[in-house]
C-alpha cells in the first residue's frame, strides 16, 4: 500500500494500490503517516521522493470509501487528509513528486502539498469533483489558485477538466517533463543535487518559504532575516565559504 526505502539519504515513497489506481482511502492515509513519522526520525534523511505505481500517481480520494459518508464522517476525512498534506507541505525535508501517471483529485492535492513537482511525458492531471456533485477537500482549493493562479486554478476545478503533462508545465504545475523510462533517474539526480547543499541551510530555506508566504511581506523579510542571522557561525557556514575561498567542495555535516 505504501512501500518506504531510504537509500544515501533520499526516501523514496511508493503509492502502491495498483489495482485501485494509487486511490487515497483512510488505510492508504494512515499508511503514510506513518512512513513521514519514520522520514522525520530518520536524520539521514535530506529528500523525499513520492511516486506511484502501475499507471497513475494517485487516481483521487477512493469514491467507495467516501460516497456513503455523511456530516462528521465526511469532515473528519477531509480532516484526515488535510491535515498530513499540511505536514507534509511543513516539512524541513525537500519533497519531490514524481508523477508517473494519472494524478486526478486527491493526487493532485498530494502533489501540490510537495516542494517540486517533475512529470512524466505520460502523465494526466485534473480535479473532477464537480462533476461528482463535491469540491476538492485536501486543501485544492486553497493550494492550486496559489501555484496556477486564480482563473486558471477556477477553471480546472469549475470544468473537471483533464490536462497534459506540457500544460501543467506551461501554467507552473510541474517544473520539468521527462519520457516515462527516464522520470525516476531524472528525480533522483535532482534529489541528489538537493542532498549535496548543507543540509541546515536547506531546512531554513524551506522554513523562510513556507512561513514567509503566509506573513505580510514586513514580517517574511524578518523571519528571512533571522534565520540567516542564524546560519552563520555554523559548521556548514563556515566549512562552506573556506571550501569556496579554497576552490574544492564542501564537506557538510
Amino acid at each position: 500500500m505504501i512501500k518506504l526505502t531510504i537509500n544515501e539519504g533520499i526516501a523514496t515513497v511508493v503509492f502502491d494500490r495498483p489495482d485501485a489506481m494509487n486511490a487515497l482511502n483512510s488505510e492508504v492515509i494512515d499508511a503514510l503517516s506513518k512512513a513521514i513519522e519514520t522520514i522525520e526520525s530518520d536524520n539521514s534523511v535530506k529528500v523525499v521522493v513520492f511516486t506511484g505505481a502501475g499507471k497513475a500517481f494517485i487516481a483521487g480520494a477512493d469514491i467507495k470509501e467516501m460516497e456513503c459518508l455523511r456530516g462528521d464522517e465526511i469532515r473528519n476525512f477531509s480532516k484526515k487528509g488535510r491535515d498530513l498534506f499540511r505536514k507534509i507541505e511543513m516539512l524541513t525535508i525537500p519533497t519531490i513528486a514524481a508523477i508517473n501517471g494519472y494524478a486526478f483529485g486527491g493526487g493532485v492535492e498530494f502533489a501540490l502539498s510537495c516542494t517540486l513537482r517533475i512529470a512524466s511525458e505520460k502523465a494526466k492531471f485534473g480535479l473532477p469533483e464537480a462533476t461528482l456533485g463535491i469540491i476538492p477537500g485536501f486543501s485544492g482549493t486553497q493550494r492550486l489558485p496559489r501555484v496556477v493562479g486564480k482563473s486558471y486554478a477556477l477553471y480546472l476545478m469549475l470544468t473537471g477538466a483533464t490536462i497534459d503533462a506540457q500544460a501543467a508545465l506551461d501554467h507552473n504545475l510541474v517544473t520539468e517533463i521527462h519520457t516515462s523510462e527516464e522520470l525516476m533517474d531524472a528525480t533522483i539526480l535532482l534529489a541528489k543535487r538537493i542532498a549535496k547543499s548543507s543540509k541546515q541551510a536547506v531546512e531554513k530555506i524551506l522554513t523562510a518559504v513556507n512561513l514567509g508566504m503566509e506573513a505580510p511581506i514586513d514580517s517574511a523579510l524578518e523571519i528571512e532575516t533571522g534565520l540567516m542571522a542564524n546560519a552563520f557561525g555554523t559548521k556548514d557556514q563556515i566549512e562552506g565559504m573556506a571550501a569556496f575561498r579554497e576552490k574544492r567542495k564542501p564537506n557538510f555535516e
